[in-house]
């Protein structure tokens, strides 16, 4: 037998399913769901076009093609799918309201014999959690803000702390993006704003208020996505703020290895350089392209950060973090990973 589960006791007891399963169509899974949820549409992209279009001339006929197209997809997900799963396995199922869709997917689970829950308000419902959450988790947390210039190895030291144990708020990492006009990932494109939400929802809802947070002095966007208001308020009111300093040689060398994507495809880098021509000027980014495409990285980057990164870096910083002037003080020689363990172990 089948029953339904409101949607906050489910998001409270996620780990207590055996699986999460997504009834929606492949795209709206795409653009976010339930953290480690797998997709079992009952309805492709296509199909959920064509039956809703349908369904604004004709609701009962809609409903006759919809209902025959979602039993022959139901019918393979739990032939594909569900051979070996004991009786006593326990999913969630939901869709975009928690209606038709996952009650009918979780009718069939509970026909077989499967211990199945459907979530009430579905997806709708989480999303609305996820918002209300955002604006009241991170008022608990202690947040430790790494400030520094462009390639002074902010990243690294988060990831560092991480390998130590440290609670780490990695948000470049959640958004896909470095943060600066040239920090898209190749072949990493960004999620959706609302996955980015979720994914910092998750993250935020799975630390200790007890223990500090450490997190980068991001902007409000990190590429095309927004942070979260009332996290992004935390972090610039923070009084704990480090400041995380390297020799612009180290400097350098590391940019080279972070961004050495852009030798196969210097085209690309000028293009984005493009970007900033409102702001150096036709000849300075000219200048930077032309050594881009002679192959002078080291030449580039090194421009780079002093006639742009770092001027608007301590603009904004002391613009936006105003307790940076009181930060302590912390010099990596290097972005190599004896440097940045002993860096985070000293944080520690």
């Amino acid at each position: 037998m089948s029953y339904t589960v409101e949607a906050a006791d489910a998001l409270a007891r996620l780990p207590d399913f055996d699986a999460i399963v997504d009834v929606r169509s492949p795209a709206e899974f795409a653009e976010d769901h339930l953290p480690g949820a797998i997709n079992w549409p009952v309805l492709d992209d296509e199909e959920r076009r064509v039956v809703g279009t349908l369904y604004a001339a004709s609701p009962f006929e809609a409903r006759k093609i919809g209902a025959a197209l979602v039993a022959r997809n139901i019918a393979r997900h739990i032939e594909a799918n569900t051979a070996g799963l004991p009786k006593t396995w326990r999913p969630l199922v939901y869709c975009w309201r928690g209606g038709q869709r996952s009650g009918a997917m979780n009718w069939f689970l509970g026909q077989i014999g499967f211990r199945a829950r459907q979530m009430t308000g579905g997806y709708k419902a989480y999303r609305a959690e996820v918002r209300q959450l955002l604006e009241t988790l991170p008022g608990a947390l202690d947040l430790r803000v790494l400030c520094g210039r462009t390639g002074s190895g902010k990243t690294r030291l988060l990831q560092a702390l991480a390998a130590e144990g440290a609670q780490v708020l990695d948000l470049e990492a959640l958004a896909c993006h470095r943060g600066s006009v040239l920090g898209a990932m190749p072949d990493a494109p960004q999620p959706s704003q609302k996955r980015f939400d979720s994914l910092v929802w998750q993250q935020l809802r799975a630390f200790d208020p007890a223990r500090p947070v450490f997190v980068e002095s991001e902007s409000r966007k990190i590429g095309q996505l927004r942070v979260p208001e009332l996290l992004h308020e935390r972090m610039r009111a923070s009084e704990h703020c480090l400041w995380v300093e390297m020799p612009e040689a180290a400097r350098i060398e590391l940019l080279l290895q972070d961004y050495g994507h852009f030798a196969a495809d210097p085209d690309g880098f000028c293009r984005q350089l493009d970007g900033l021509v409102a702001l150096r000027g036709k000849e300075t980014v000219k200048r930077w392209q032309a050594q881009a495409r002679a192959g002078e990285w080291a030449a580039v980057f090194g421009e780079l950060i002093r006639e742009h990164y770092d001027p608007g870096y301590e603009r904004s910083l002391s613009g936006h973090y105003p307790h940076v002037a009181k930060a302590q003080d912390l010099t990596l020689p290097d972005g190599g990973v004896a440097s940045l363990q002993a860096a985070a172990r000293s944080l520690l």
